[in-house]
């Protein structure tokens, strides 16, 4: 066997595609994919056989993980130290072996008069990912990353150009999620004490990319304390740019999560040059599969579309995406024309406001659904990767 299948052979899976290393599509690697390791274990990780495994270990009978659940879920905190229901003996141990550190804040940028909070998070490893906290007047929501970097190669994604260094943990994810929940809670953003409410997987990476991981933490988010946040899983986005065997998986699970699919071009040409997963799954194969899941779940899929000034967003763009929604004759979709947060030096730039307006104004006369994305942290690095990118260099 050559140097080179050895080496294909002995790269960890992506959770893509068996191998993800064939076919028309390769992930985009960064520089760094090999030397990643594991991230510490953490009660987020663990199954309840593990965590009362674990417990035993320490000493501890069984209803002591139930107390850990508690803190954890129910009061977002991880300081065992003082868990004054918790023997006094124990506390530095249990936080040692269930609530290791995994991720740091290494910087933050606000916006929208302190509404808007973008972190940029240090991992075990140095590795760097970035979530967003958006507060609006009925609900907060949170986007979250799954992937460090991601291996999409997507040209005008911050993000893409840093290619994949490694899945994240459940533990790693979840931990965004515990944060921001109880920021919120501590009214540590502006407009006081409020609830979390909404999670979108629109971060850094394809969370069918790293589907094990994010299936962990979608389940973690939803169920109820002492279980998981109890955030509705109805209120829960997972994002793909077009990854089919992971819709199927995804909606085989029976959790009415809604989907989002990145799209961004109306036809096979177009957008094999803008998403190159297309040359594995092409337009009908996902806008199918997205399809199927509408059925399935009884929920709109929702169609991401960043417009490109004269890219995609020109009439002509406008009409064949309408023709192919409507095809499947039904109001299926939900699409979420996004103005381009363009990346510093980049030939791909926002649309005019004048095509961005007419874009919408055909999608509507179609008879389709849409809106366009509100754009909250013009002011910072708002396109996911940008801060990353910048701490990196």
């Amino acid at each position: 066997m050559s140097d080179s299948v050895n080496s294909i052979k002995n790269l960890p899976e992506t959770g893509i595609t068996p191998g993800g290393t064939t076919g028309a599509f390769r992930d985009v690697l960064s520089k760094d994919h090999a030397r990643r390791g594991k991230p510490p274990l953490h009660f987020a990780d663990m199954t309840e056989e593990e965590r009362i495994t674990k417990a035993k270990d320490l000493g501890l009978p069984k209803f002591r993980v139930k107390q850990l659940a508690n803190h954890y879920y129910g009061h977002f905190d991880v300081n065992a130290e003082e868990f004054s229901d918790f023997p006094a003996a124990k506390r530095v141990e249990a936080a040692e072996i269930f609530f290791p550190t995994l991720i740091t804040e290494v910087t933050r940028q606000v916006a929208d008069e302190g509404t808007t909070i973008k972190t940029l998070w240090r991992l075990f490893d140095g590795s760097l990912i970035e979530s967003v906290l958006m507060r609006y007047p009925t609900r907060t929501t949170l986007c979250i990353s799954s992937q460090v970097g991601c291996g999409m190669g997507c040209p005008f994604c911050a993000t893409g150009q840093l290619g994949l260094t490694r899945n994240m943990s459940a533990g790693e994810i979840v931990e965004q999620v515990r944060v921001a929940a109880k920021a919120m809670r501590d009214g540590e953003v502006a407009g006081g004490p409020g609830r979390l409410s909404n999670i979108v997987f629109m971060g850094m990476g394809e969370p069918m990319g790293n589907y094990k991981s994010v299936l962990s933490a979608v389940r973690q988010i939803s169920a109820m304390p002492p279980e998981g946040f109890g955030i509705s899983a109805r209120n829960i986005t997972v994002s793909t740019v077009g990854v089919v065997p992971g819709i199927k998986k995804l909606m085989a699970e029976g959790i009415p999560v809604r989907l989002a699919v990145s799209l961004h071009a109306p036809n096979d040409e177009l957008r094999d040059e803008l998403v190159p997963m297309n040359k594995r799954f092409n337009t009908t194969q996902v806008l199918d599969a997205a399809h199927d899941y509408y059925l399935a779940s009884k929920r709109r899929v929702s169609i991401e579309y960043a417009l490109m000034r004269g890219i995609n967003d020109q009439a002509e763009h406008a009409k064949l995406l309408a023709k192919r929604l409507n095809h499947y004759g039904d109001n299926w979709a939900h699409v979420n024309p996004i103005p381009l947060n363009p990346i510093e030096g980049s030939r791909w730039t926002a649309s005019k406001p004048e095509d961005e307006q007419q874009f919408l104004d055909i999608l509507h006369k179609a008879g389709i659904t849409a809106t366009l994305r509100d754009t909250r942290g013009q002011d910072i690095d708002g396109a996911c990767g940008q801060l990353a990118a910048k701490e990196r260099d």
